[in-house]
């Protein structure tokens, strides 16, 4: 059986799905939507987040990310660890290279 990559469409409802729920469990904590929204990814930003993490899965790069992330890495080691694994998912679905590249500002300026 071969792997076929799931549509974009697939993958936009699965996260409109996603964060339809989320939206749905803050409004029954009682928590004010204008508070939450605005920190909330957009669809196809939970799509970069849900293949970042599939990617991260499927390519077994658990260990790297450790390594990145270690207290004891280099300061620029996350950075181009989100770098590398964001511009592969850009370059594999090339209609999310403009939120990739969005997330990647933001990840930079913090």
């Amino acid at each position: 059986m071969t792997n076929v990559p799931v549509s974009l469409e697939v993958l936009r409802q699965q996260a409109k799905d996603a964060r339809d729920a989320d939206i749905e469990h803050h409004c029954r904590q009682g928590e004010d939507p204008w508070d939450f929204l605005p920190d909330m990814p957009s669809v196809d930003e939970q799509v970069v987040l849900m293949l970042r993490s599939e990617t991260i899965d499927v390519h077994d790069l658990g260990p790297a990310r450790s390594r990145a992330y270690h207290p004891a890495a280099r300061p620029d080691d996350a950075k181009t660890f989100e770098y590398q694994l964001l511009r592969r998912i850009a370059m594999d679905r090339p209609a999310l290279a403009g939120t990739v590249w969005t997330m990647l500002g933001r990840f930079n300026a913090a």
